[in-house]
């Protein structure tokens, strides 16, 4: 059976293209709409904190059922319904509803369609990261498309883009065939016994404290440069550049991976995120410094992304695998995201951009530190 190269990658395309208009832009939105620094933060915590709970009752599921894509289709399909709900006005309770309905089921469907791409790809996994690379073009040119649309246009139409890029995904959940899992004829490896690995409690952490690291971008991006006097242009491309960077990283991964171990790159990568965080916090109004932060993206999500999922793959196994990546990112993107974005709201006017970052830093140090301490070498550069 053929691989469903271009459906896989469409997914990934308008999975991330709604992203690269949500991310960047919602909370812009929200503060034109009268919220607090405060609340905006509350409410990105909500939409992460939700991958704490449905990726792993999603992924449960579909490791028992087998039905990855009738689960991932019907997820999709009421993230669209929930989301029309943000076309009405709302107060913050109302919103708070909204915003945990539509993170539930947004955040459900994206770890069991990568656990779809690994069994469509079987023993060919070092092609996942040229399939996953349209998502990141998505995300550019929805982040560019935008930046550029908010210069002419009010922010009120975000909303109903939003939805537009979201029916795409949801569309493209139906073309895309069921793809099962390569029966083996081993001995059975129990989920509780992976977790008691010390290399996958590492990787785990590392990844925890990665996300951390990234929340105040994530959160406050946008808002940071908007009160710099960049406009939404330049802001939108920013983000793009980032993205960009991460495309040529998916590009060149594979022939990365045959000179340097997962372990090499991760260690890397954080000392590289270390840096993206500390030019932010104290080189802002710099634009040449902030381009050469946002290259390091290539880095600080890419190459650790693509890590991760390699790093998936090996320790869950073909019977865990749907759980593995839902438990990724549960601990990753929920945990890490959540308290990501919780302290740099809470924070973000009392100790200021400077410090936010600076603590994003730290969290990548102590990354490294315990990368380098815990997280096997054996490691080779394959992915399978």
């Amino acid at each position: 059976m053929s691989i469903p190269t271009a459906r896989l990658s469409g997914y990934y395309f308008f999975y991330f293209a709604t992203l690269g208009a949500f991310l960047p832009y919602w909370n812009l939105y929200l503060k034109h709409n009268g919220f607090s620094a405060v609340q905006i933060g509350e409410f990105s915590a909500l939409i992460v904190a939700t991958r704490i709970i449905s990726p792993n009752l999603v992924g449960y599921i579909a490791d028992h059922t087998g039905k990855n894509m009738p689960i991932i289709r019907i997820t999709s399909l009421y993230t669209v319904l929930i989301f029309a709900y943000f076309l009405f006005p709302q107060d913050y309770m109302q919103l708070v509803l909204i915003t945990t309905g539509f993170g539930l089921f947004w955040n459900a469907s994206l770890p069991q369609f990568e656990a779809v791409t690994l069994y469509h790809l079987k023993n060919q996994t070092h092609r996942y990261s040229q399939i996953r690379l349209w998502g990141s073009v998505g995300f550019v040119i929805a982040v560019m498309g935008f930046g550029r649309f908010l210069d002419h246009y009010p922010i009120t139409q975000l909303p109903m883009i939003i939805i537009v890029l979201l029916i795409g995904s949801w569309l493209t959940t139906l073309v895309t065939p069921e793809a099962k899992a390569i029966k083996h004829s081993d001995t059975n490896i129990g989920l509780r016994h992976i977790l008691k690995q010390p290399a996958v409690l590492a990787f785990l952490a590392v990844n925890a404290l990665l996300q951390i690291s990234h929340g105040p971008y994530y959160v406050f991006y946008s808002i940071y440069l908007n009160d710099n006097h960049y406009s939404s242009t330049i802001t939108g491309c920013l983000w793009a550049l980032g993205v960009g960077a991460e495309i040529v990283l998916f590009m060149t991964m594979q022939r990365l991976l045959k000179h340097f171990s997962l372990r090499i790159l991760l260690l890397m990568s954080l000392l590289l995120a270390t840096l993206r965080w500390l030019i932010i916090a104290w080189c802002v109004n710099s634009l040449s410094a902030l381009f050469m932060a946002q290259l390091l993206h290539a880095a600080s999500f890419g190459s650790t992304h693509v890590i991760a999922i390699s790093l998936v793959h090996k320790y869950f196994g073909q019977q865990h695998q749907g759980k593995g990546q839902a438990l990724y990112s549960s601990v990753s993107f929920g945990v890490g995201g959540t308290v990501g974005s919780l302290y740099s709201g809470h924070y973000w006017n009392i100790l200021g951009p400077q410090l936010i970052y600076t603590i994003a830093a730290v969290c990548c140090i102590i990354a490294f530190i315990v990368t380098y301490l815990w997280l096997e070498r054996e490691n080779n550069g394959t992915l399978s």
